[in-house]
């Protein structure tokens, strides 16, 4: 056992819990690492490539060693630190990436063979035999990928999400973190302190210098009790900032549960998407340790972490430790741990002018060159001028130095800047707007200047903003320099480890130079450094300073790869914020939803919504029953039809009818007001993607109509045009598809019904023609619009009101259409009406027809531009024959397959005579066949022609006749009788 006296652990209580299926006990404080360590346990895990043993390396989330499954059944968890797991009753965790076990794992046979999986090993090995790569690589690297296992069962928990805005955003809670929120605070500004500890104070609760005459504890135990009476400040303890995005937006995962074997209040993490107008990295810096042979043993642990093991935790690997040091921050380890009865061994300190803090044997000038011990370290053996020793001991902290915690800053490109005093990156000039550093991941190390850089920090993004902040004062700590040697690795024959979980060696490195792989990019995709679950936190540095010896240039040339988000990894079911089963793809409800449930409808998904397929009436037994009723009572007298989902676009300002012209192939800004035209939108690549209606309510006020299934990605095609493209035009956009309800009323005798519901409008066709539109009132005097559209090839209108009314209209419309045989129809009789009609619909605007193949080449107007409108006229595209044709079958009986391919009646069925493809197929009750549309070569000079459909899948074939893709009214009269 190696638990030491004090530390911040409640021993008031006992904590059971179990690691690979063995009983320990620890304490409330605790993490899963520091209770290991305090119950001997020094083996943990296995790296990923040779299975070589490890341990515990850090005591934060830097840890690339000590991954650990967690729980069981659903909610079992892998790839969890340990280092930043709070203990619970009754935790229980297990190593992996090992079989049949952690102490002897037969995959360890994976290091006896580590000179063939050097660096690039999968570049060179798995490019041949090319026949292999299905067969024999792929499968073997997907079952080796990987380090932890999932249980494959739906995950229990429930997760959340929350939005947050704030004036000053603190990311860290150590001392720069505290000064800087304590100073906005008292400001009375709005301010979010977030801490991913559970305990608020970052390294001064692993320290024991003093803040003024006091233990820091005090200091942050009256902090505490003052930022609970300050009501701006919001503190969020065991809470990570993972990313920043665009406007002062930034990402952080609030882990409301995880501490608890059971989560509390349903919700196990929280999702946070904080809004700020400043920001403070305050998130402190990570100790890197010294490259050098074997230094990858469990028991090999940074200096500051196994400092705070001893400080915080009372845990210590070992009761006989050394430390190798190249800064003052080793000495401050070793003075710690003796002070708390722990052997010091050596301090071996790389400066040939060090000098000891206390009573331990020092080794100045010295490096260490290798250790001993299978699954756990023995002794080290030290070089100092010409001679080696070896020294017994059980635990080495290594203090390597220290790397300011940039990788926030770098989140929008921003590039680190190499500090040579420093010996490390510091974030760069152009990082995300509205963040600044401060503290240690500012490169200001001594807990004074964190102090100071926080408050000053704070006082300037406040500023900025217009809020006056005071200078405060704060207890003044120890001021110690930070002197460092430019010491990252040891030269030797063995190899020196760099990346602990991907295994990557200085010789990797060495490699990667050797075969011309030199730039940073280059060098952490060829030997996989970095890539980690850690993102090379402890390793990178290291790397870039091997390479910059092999080419001879400093790391400041050499330079560095940036850091994306996330910052820690995150669980992909926090991203979704709960959003599992129903809730994964919630349905959007019509405004006549619970109407068309009482009529008996069948529902069905289009898009985000659920809209009724068909209205099954007593009696019908079979789907094309309902359908073909309600067809042909739209045809013979009136149907009503909620096409509410249909997108609708508000565009105003001096500019939208100029702004509509780019975005159209056709023109729209000659478009009267009081008036509807069909209109086509093209990609930059010239294919069309959405059709609809635009309508014109004023000179400054249109209303843009599109596809279900396009609404999103046309107002988004729009607004990027409105920002991005021509942001001099006087234009607004908003979408008002969920604003209104949209009911269209079609058939025959569609007037005769609205003239019962609208209030003294002429609805003449002479007053309201065809394609006209307006503004009115129905219902007696209930705001609405009116458009006189049809795509069912009859007398048609389509009359929004506001969405909360759409309900009560529908009822309405029904009450006062019943002597006119009214009939609600569904999406189902709404598709073979507009295919008896000819009208294009998703399976013709699939992305690969031109507007040439849809017949309406004439919508890309030759008098203007717009998107997409010149690539149109590519000669591939323009030159295509194929046009759009009617089908019917020969044999009245006979099927019309979707997916079909065309040929000439007689001809071979190949791919050279390829006539054309069914697009969509239907049965008409107004023809009495099926009925088909297609892409015909030559289409036009066709009709009357029969020719072949094959569908090789199912081995059928059909003969049918080239028609008109107008079944119904090709004149279009009855439209606009």
């Amino acid at each position: 056992m190696t638990r030491l006296s004090g530390g911040l652990i409640d021993r008031t209580q006992t904590l059971n819990f179990k690691f690979d299926g063995k009983r320990y006990q620890g304490h409330p404080g605790d993490t899963l690492a520091s209770a290991l360590l305090a119950n001997g346990v020094r083996l943990i895990g296995r790296s990923f490539k040779y299975h070589r043993p490890r341990g515990v390396l850090s005591a934060g989330s830097e840890e690339p060693n000590a991954l650990v499954e967690l729980r069981t059944g659903p909610r079992q968890e892998p790839n969890t630190r340990a280092t930043t797991v709070e203990l619970f009753e009754g935790l229980e965790a297990r190593s992996q990436n090992r079989w049949p076990s952690l102490g002897f794992d037969a995959m360890a046979i994976n290091d006896l063979f580590s000179p063939l999986f050097t660096a690039g090993f999968y570049y060179k090995t798995f490019m041949w035999p090319k026949s292999f790569w299905e067969k024999v690589y792929e499968p073997a690297i997907r079952r080796a990928a990987g380090l932890g296992s999932i249980s494959m069962q739906a995950d229990p928990d429930a997760y959340d999400r929350g939005f947050l805005h704030c004036d000053l955003l603190v990311i860290g809670g150590g001392p720069a973190g505290l000064a800087a929120a304590l100073t906005a605070a008292r400001s009375g500004a709005r301010v979010i302190l977030a801490e991913e500890d559970f305990r608020l104070g970052g390294r001064l609760l692993c320290e024991t210098e003093t803040l003024g005459e006091a233990p820091p504890l005090d200091w942050i135990s009256a902090l505490e009790s003052e930022f609970e009476s300050l009501p701006r400040l919001r503190v969020m303890s065991r809470t990570t900032v993972f990313g920043v995005y665009d406007h002062g937006i930034y990402g952080a995962v609030e882990r409301v549960s995880d501490h608890l074997a059971q989560p509390r209040g349903r919700v196990r993490q929280t999702l946070w998407r904080i809004t700020a107008k400043r920001a403070i990295l305050a998130a402190g810096a990570i100790e890197r340790p010294v490259a050098f042979a074997d230094n990858d043993r469990p028991g090999i642990m940074l200096a500051g972490a196994m400092r705070a093991y001893a400080n915080r935790w009372a845990a210590c690997p070992s009761e006989r430790v050394a430390v190798f040091t190249n800064n003052e921050n080793g000495h401050r380890t070793a003075c710690d741990l003796a002070a708390k009865g722990v052997e010091i061994a050596a301090v071996i300190d790389a400066r040939p002018e060090a000098k000891a803090r206390g009573d331990y044997r020092l080794i100045a000038g010295g490096v260490v060159t290798g250790s001993r011990g299978r699954l756990g370290l023995t002794s080290i053996e030290f070089q100092t001028k010409g001679r080696s020793e070896w020294i017994d001991c059980g635990a080495l902290g290594v203090a390597g130095g220290w790397n300011p915690n940039v990788h926030l800053a770098s989140h929008h490109r921003g590039k680190p800047t190499w500090n040579e005093l420093l010996l490390a990156f510091l974030p760069g000039e152009y990082g995300p707007s509205g963040l600044r550093a401060a503290g240690a991941a500012a490169g200001r190390f001594s807990t004074a200047e964190a102090l100071r850089s926080g408050a000053e920090t704070a006082r300037c993004a406040l500023a900025d903003i217009g809020i006056t902040a005071k200078s405060l004062n704060f207890p003044t700590p120890e001021e110690d320099a930070y002197k460092i040697a430019p010491v990252f690795h040891v030269p030797g024959r063995r190899r020196a480890w760099v990346d602990f979980q991907n295994d990557v060696t200085v010789k990797d490195i060495k490699l990667a130079h050797a075969e011309n792989m030199r730039s940073v990019e280059h060098l952490k995709r060829y030997t996989t450094l970095g890539m980690a679950t850690d993102q090379g936190k402890t390793a990178n540095v290291i790397g870039l300073a091997v390479m910059a010896e092999l080419t001879g240039k400093t790391i400041r040339e050499t330079g560095t790869t940036i850091f994306r988000p996330p910052y820690t990894p995150v669980a992909l079911a926090v991203l979704g914020g709960g959003d599992i089963g129903p809730h994964f793809h919630p349905p959007h409800l019509t405004p006549t939803h619970r109407w068309a449930e009482a009529q008996g409808a069948v529902f069905d998904e289009s898009s985000p919504w659920r809209r009724a397929d068909y209205f099954r009436r007593k009696g019908e037994t079979h789907w094309r029953q309902s359908v073909d009723r309600e067809a042909q009572a739209v045809r013979s007298a009136v149907g009503l039809c909620d096409v509410s989902t249909l997108g609708k676009i508000d565009v105003q300002g001096t500019d939208a009818g100029q702004f509509l012209d780019r975005l159209y192939s056709n023109m729209m800004s000659t478009l009267k007001v009081g008036r509807v035209r069909y209109g086509l939108m093209l990609r930059e690549d010239g294919f069309p993607y959405d059709d609809g209606t635009c309508a014109r309510l004023a000179d400054d006020h249109y209303v843009v109509t599109t596809t279900t299934g396009n609404a999103g990605l046309v107002f988004r095609n729009m607004d990027f045009a409105r920002q991005c493209l021509w942001p001099e035009l006087d234009v607004q956009l908003i979408s008002t598809t969920e604003a209104w309800a949209q009911i269209a009323v079609a058939g025959p005798r569609s007037r005769a019904l609205l003239e019962r519901v609208v209030d003294g409008f002429d609805l003449s066709n002479y007053a309201f023609a065809f394609m006209a539109c307006a503004e009115l009132t129905v219902c007696g005097g209930l705001r609405a619009r009116l458009f006189r559209v049809s795509f069912v090839g009859e007398l048609g209108y389509e009359l929004a009101v506001p969405a909360r009314y759409g309900h009560a209209l529908m009822n309405r419309l029904m009450e006062m259409g019943e002597d006119l045989e009214v009939t609600p129809f569904g999406v189902e009789a709404l598709s073979v009406l507009g295919m008896e009609k000819g009208h294009v619909g998703g399976a013709q605007l699939n992305g690969q027809t031109t507007a040439e193949m849809l017949g309406l080449g004439k919508m890309v107007s030759q008098k203007k531009d717009a998107i997409g409108a010149i690539m149109s006229r590519r000669e591939g595209l323009a030159g295509n024959k194929r046009r759009l044709m009617g089908l019917q079958p020969v044999e009245p009986g006979s099927k019309i397959v979707v997916g079909s391919h065309l040929f000439a009646e007689g001809a071979a069925l190949n791919h050279d005579t390829d006539q054309g493809w069914i697009t969509s197929a239907c049965y008409s009750p107004h023809v009495g066949s099926m009925i088909g549309l297609a892409f015909l070569e030559n289409g036009y000079e066709r009709l009357g022609e029969v020719i072949m459909a094959a569908n090789p899948v199912e081995g059928e074939s059909a003969r049918l006749r080239v028609v008109s893709s107008h079944f119904v009214d090709a004149e279009g009269v009855r439209l606009r009788g």
